[in-house]
């Protein structure tokens, strides 16, 4: 449990008790809690809302409500011809915020930016290892192996040098995993003795400042005025952890709350009908899947996995878990992605085949556990319901089913392991509308161990993949992309569920707030009528 500036519980649960009422403080249910405040760390948007959005800053940012990228704590840059150098002219001015622990001395400038990536990507630097985690994003997207080296030019001037093109490279460093970390706090927490605070106690440039988090109940944050964009409506903001959504929409409907992540899809249409609620709604750049152990039999049998596809009826899970507000899954990314290989054939719902495939691979009496996650995700309401659904989906092919689950946090870092028993229940919200964000940190060799659940690495497919981000125009990265789908679909790694719809409860005080694309809940701009 975290306090900062001298902050008491009661104070603090006053203050959240007390803000719905006050045009200065918006208060939004958050759906659970993050995993930290460094989103160098994490993989999930839970965390990334809690931290990267309010409390950081990118060299790029993406436009809310798009995926068009633009200046950050980068004024410009500059892509040489041959893509392998990007130079970034840096923003002057810009403070960090401070705490209890620390007041900077100086603006942010490169050093912070080399500081950022070096600690992701090089194993002597003492930040590599603090708070336990690993760097998920950055390994698996390549990073280590296609920044050569960065420089500091001046202090405002920084270059990458990379090994090879990246077509997504300006857009990548717009990511969460980008976020721009004080070097001079991190120093300073070392010498310390205390690195973990980097990640407990956050320090950033961005429009918000953390002020206290007290776990598993809320987060509460001050309006940055030192901000060097467009400041912020509200003198505060508070997130308001609460698992439960019809706990949460009792929450909004009480005024105890502004604004809800995830409504229950049955309660949906009760939302829209009545007074004094805004539903927003905006087909989400997703996909749910169920990933196997395709390290670990028979689910290394790509036949095996082919088989328990073919018994699951989606259609059955469309209507029971979204209720109208998803569509089956074929492929691994969305229809609204370019690149999309409309022309694949899903996997056939045939339960009675299924059982002839798994008895001519000699598969018998087989114990399957499937992990459904703690928490409503936008591509999946209900884990636990589409788990039992599945449970009885495969108990109708002779597969034993046991549903298991763990704290989020838990649950996430749990999945990574390679000798993970059983299938996983996840899935993702595109973090830059390129199709590389899902095919090579899914599905890519270097995120076996991380963010690749399946544990699945095809030679064939992450040929495909890396060729594919090199080339410089989507016409010729999408052939390369529409084959590794074909590819996806033949060795099934996954079997694909659903891609959702994204709904947003919210009361008709609320101002400016916009469906992000990419999935985060972004506060910056929205503010309170009277």
């Amino acid at each position: 449990m975290i306090f900062k500036n001298k902050l008491a519980v009661g104070l603090l649960m006053g203050a959240l008790g007390a803000s719905a009422a006050s045009a200065q403080s918006l208060v939004y249910c958050s759906e659970g809690s993050p995993e930290g405040f460094d989103p160098a760390l994490y993989t999930a948007g839970t965390t990334f809302d809690a931290s990267s959005h309010p409390i950081y800053n990118r060299l790029t940012e993406f436009k809310t409500g798009t995926t068009e990228v633009q200046p950050g704590l980068a004024e410009s840059w500059e892509v040489s011809e041959d893509g392998m150098t990007v130079t970034f002219k840096l923003r002057q001015g810009v403070k960090f915020h401070s705490n209890d622990q620390f007041t900077p001395t100086r603006d942010f400038n490169a050093d912070d930016v080399i500081f950022t990536f070096d600690r992701q990507g090089n194993e002597e630097n003492p930040y590599n290892d603090v708070s336990g985690g690993t760097f998920e994003y950055f390994s698996s997207m390549s990073m280590p192996e296609l920044v050569e080296s960065i420089e500091k030019v001046d202090d405002y001037t920084v270059v990458f040098h990379l090994t090879r093109p990246e077509a997504p490279f300006i857009a990548n460093m717009a990511m969460d995993f980008a976020s721009i970390v004080s070097k001079e706090y991190a120093d300073a927490m070392m010498e310390a003795g205390t690195p973990e605070m980097v990640n407990q106690a956050p320090i950033g440039t961005g429009p918000f400042q953390f002020q206290a988090y007290q776990k598993d109940a809320v987060i509460r944050y001050l309006r940055n005025d030192d901000y060097w964009g467009d400041p912020a409506k509200v003198e505060s903001l508070i997130f308001a952890i609460t698992p439960d959504a019809s706990v949460r929409y009792q929450k909004v409907q009480a005024g105890e709350c502004h604004v809800m992540a995830y409504p229950n899809p049955a309660d949906v249409q009760a939302m829209k009908d009545a007074e004094d609620i805004v539903v927003m709604e905006q087909e989400g750049l997703n996909v749910g899947y169920l990933a196997y152990n395709t390290q670990v039999a028979p689910y290394d049998n790509p036949a095996v996995r082919r088989a328990l596809n073919m018994a699951i009826d989606k259609q059955a899970i469309i209507d029971v878990v979204f209720q109208g507000s998803g569509e089956i899954a074929k492929n691994p990314i969305p229809p609204t992605m370019w690149s999309y290989n409309d022309a694949i054939e899903d996997d056939e719902y045939n339960p009675e085949r299924a059982k002839e495939i798994l008895a001519e691979e000699g598969v018998e009496d087989l114990q399957l556990k499937i992990w459904a996650m703690p928490v409503q995700r936008p591509y999946n309401p209900n884990a636990r319901r589409m788990a039992e659904l599945m449970q009885e989906d495969f108990s109708q092919i002779g597969v034993d089913v046991e549903i298991v689950s763990y704290e989020w946090g838990e649950y996430l870092e749990r999945s990574k392991e390679e000798d993970r028993d059983g299938a996983v229940l996840l899935g993702w919200t595109g973090d830059n509308g390129d199709p590389d964000n899902f095919l090579a940190v899914l599905l890519g060799c270097d995120g076996v161990g991380g963010s690749n659940r399946a544990q699945w690495c095809n030679e064939e497919f992450d040929a495909l993949i890396q060729d594919a981000k090199v080339l410089p125009t989507q016409e010729e990265r999408a052939p390369l992309y529409e084959q590794a789908q074909e590819v996806f679909k033949q060795e099934a790694p996954w079997a694909t569920i659903a891609h959702s719809v994204v709904y947003m409860t919210m009361r008709p005080e609320v101002e400016g707030y916009i469906v992000h694309p990419l999935g985060g809940h972004i506060f910056n701009q929205v503010g309170l009528s009277e």
